[in-house]
């Protein structure tokens, strides 16, 4: 009588399938999508899309370099833009002090105010 409980047992597991094996989604493939597709869109809007935005502001930013801005570089250096060129900038950051850096280098304008 042990022996065929135990087969019943058996049988009965391997008629259910693999232990790990997933149930079929009710909703089908989009249902199995969805939070996926959600997230995507959660970080579009929360990540990607800001990035781009400060991306094009800084490209403007540099796009619009002129001598005599007043700007701050990447490393933290202050200095007044002595010359500007297609991808070089000049920088004067004391009274005989000038030194030269890849436009994309700088960060920011500096306030007129401070």
């Amino acid at each position: 009588m042990l022996w065929s409980v135990s087969f019943s047992w058996v049988s009965t597991a391997w008629a259910q399938g693999p232990a790990g094996a997933p149930a079929p989604a009710p909703g089908g493939l989009f249902a199995s999508l969805l939070p996926f597709l959600l997230i995507f869109v959660l970080f579009y809007f929360l990540l990607i899309q800001p990035q781009q935005r400060r991306q094009k502001k800084q490209r403007a930013m540099l796009a619009a370099l002129k001598k005599g801005d007043r700007v701050v570089t990447s490393s933290g250096i202050l200095g007044t833009v002595a010359n500007v060129s297609k991808e070089i900038v000049t920088l004067q950051v004391a009274d005989s002090v000038k030194i030269r850096l890849k436009k994309e280098f700088v960060s920011d304008l500096q306030a007129d105010d401070s």
